[in-house]
């Protein structure tokens, strides 16, 4: 059996950040870590073909070569997901998906012939058994989460690793909490379930001796969702691995009360964390009441990104416009937040409702769903009808979009930033890439680019007031040339074209 891994292509986003991306020369952000798991899960007699678009063309050669095309994404990449399934019929190969984006709206895949949904470790061995039996079915499907400890080693051999920015490994999936825009426990479940310490060191291990040096990102839902976990066997074992590596600074997504424990951070700073994405949302308590974002109420965000900050992580947050609660205030308030904060890369987005979360639900029963759920936060659409109107909300949207990313406010954002940081713990080694990096942006940020006197400021400012984190400003920089590409392409347009936020 001849099998193609095919990975959709991801639209431009701030996560896609394909516009820092040539300045390190690399095709895509992180590799599908999914469709890898997936990969390792096949019987080994198989021939195995993975092609991330996002980086290779799928070329008719790949189609003609496989029996069978498996197909694997999230929301945001259906759009492509559909142009890939239809070439797959075209050619006459046999269609099997699975992943977030098929498990949310399997009806909406009719063309597939075959869903794998749910969790691949329960669902994908009952399908490969009833193939080699000759009685397949349409669908697959589990009622309930597997266990972790199961769950190989991802298929690195099939991608090339120095075409990507990042690797990816995950520890545990699944999230305590209960956010009700959110559909990570429809998908995972509300107990996080983990990898042992040893399962993690071992795909460590794999992608260290594969030569990978830089970034690795855990995608767990909440990092820190088990924290007994953390502190007694996860984070010693990655303190104890790194001891006589070089590089590979890690970075993951967690909750804001990670601020409340002093020695996780301190762990997680020694094992090489050194930066965290944690959903902020609003700084407005009705409208985390409304969201059931408990974590985040009671408490002073502003502190405690600071106290983040402090002990070594950069916070990257998320925010969310749109709620029933938003009033015409909270435009500002969310820019005066993410200005105090010094938080640079600030995901602001459109509240949408994915199908099978509590507001989906919630909204259906109001009828106030409208259009299709898109996944994607910046392309100025939202599949509800905002209590605020349309309008108003797109343009308080683009009022928080065109201050925080307009460069005067975000070069000062940076230094501020880079106020409240301790100096970094990891740092990857050079490497031609870095160094052309640094020419690259020295040249289209500081002498072509309209930002060029706020980039040489920020530079020479942290030579002379932080000189170990002048590697880190040049990044900053370039991803701040990212999401302004990024604004003015699919946030400020007119009927002449682009706009710039200057």
């Amino acid at each position: 059996m001849k099998v193609l891994l095919i990975y959709p292509r991801f639209p431009d986003t701030f996560w896609s950040f394909r516009y820092a991306l040539s300045f390190i020369g690399k095709k895509a952000a992180f590799p599908p870590l999914g469709l890898l798991t997936v990969a390792a899960l096949l019987p080994e007699e198989w021939s195995r073909r993975l092609v991330d678009v996002n980086v290779n063309d799928l070329t008719d050669d790949d189609l003609s070569w496989a029996d069978m095309a498996f197909i694997g994404g999230m929301a945001v990449q259906q759009e492509s997901a559909k142009q890939i399934i239809a070439r797959c019929r075209a050619k006459g190969l046999k269609v099997v998906a699975g992943g977030p984006l098929f498990t949310a709206v399997p009806d909406e895949f009719e063309e597939v012939d075959h869903l794998i949904l749910n969790e691949a470790e329960l669902t994908l061995p009952s399908f490969i058994k009833d193939l080699q039996n000759g009685c397949l079915k349409r669908v697959y499907s589990a009622s309930s989460f597997c266990d972790l400890h199961h769950t190989p080693i991802p298929s690195w051999d099939l991608i090339p690793m120095k075409r990507y920015a990042s690797m990816s490994i995950q520890s545990s999936r699944g999230c305590p909490f209960n956010c009700e825009f959110c559909n990570v426990t429809v998908l995972f479940g509300h107990r996080p379930r983990v990898k042992t310490s040893q399962q993690v060191i071992a795909e460590l291990d794999r992608v260290y001796e594969a030569g990978w040096r830089n970034s690795i990102f855990f995608v767990d839902d909440n990092f820190i969702g088990n924290k007994r976990y953390l502190k007694t066997q996860l984070l010693p074992a990655l303190i104890d691995w790194r001891k006589d590596k070089k590089g590979c600074a890690f970075f993951t997504e967690a909750s804001i009360d990670l601020a409340d424990d002093p020695e996780l951070l301190d762990l997680m700073r020694k094992a090489g964390f050194d930066s965290v994405f944690i959903g902020i949302e609003s700084p407005d308590e009705a409208c985390l009441t409304e969201c059931h974002k408990a974590q985040n109420k009671n408490r002073d965000l502003l502190q405690n990104v600071k106290i983040i900050q402090h002990a070594g992580l950069q916070v990257m947050g998320g925010f969310i416009v749109g709620f029933d609660s938003d009033t015409h205030s909270t435009f500002q308030r969310q820019i005066d937040f993410i200005k105090k904060s010094g938080i640079v890369t600030a995901m602001v987005g459109i509240l949408q409702a994915p199908p099978g979360t509590r507001l989906f639900d919630r909204l259906k029963r109001e009828n106030r769903l409208v259009n299709a759920f898109s996944g994607d936060n910046v392309d100025g659409t939202t599949n509800i009808i905002p209590k605020m109107g349309l309008d108003r909300l797109l343009d308080g949207y683009r009022s928080i979009m065109k201050q925080i990313y307009s460069p005067k406010i975000f070069y000062r954002r940076v230094r501020t930033f880079l106020k409240e940081l301790s100096s970094p713990g990891i740092r990857s080694p050079a490497d031609v890439q870095r160094f052309l990096a640094v020419f690259r942006s020295s040249f289209w940020l500081g002498v072509w680019g309209k930002e060029r006197f706020h980039y040489w400021y920020l530079l020479f400012w942290t030579l002379i007031r932080r000189p170990r984190l002048l590697s880190l400003a040049f990044t900053l920089a370039i991803y701040g040339h990212h999401y302004r590409r990024i604004c003015e392409k699919y946030i400020f347009f007119d009927s002449d074209g682009e706009v710039s936020l200057d």
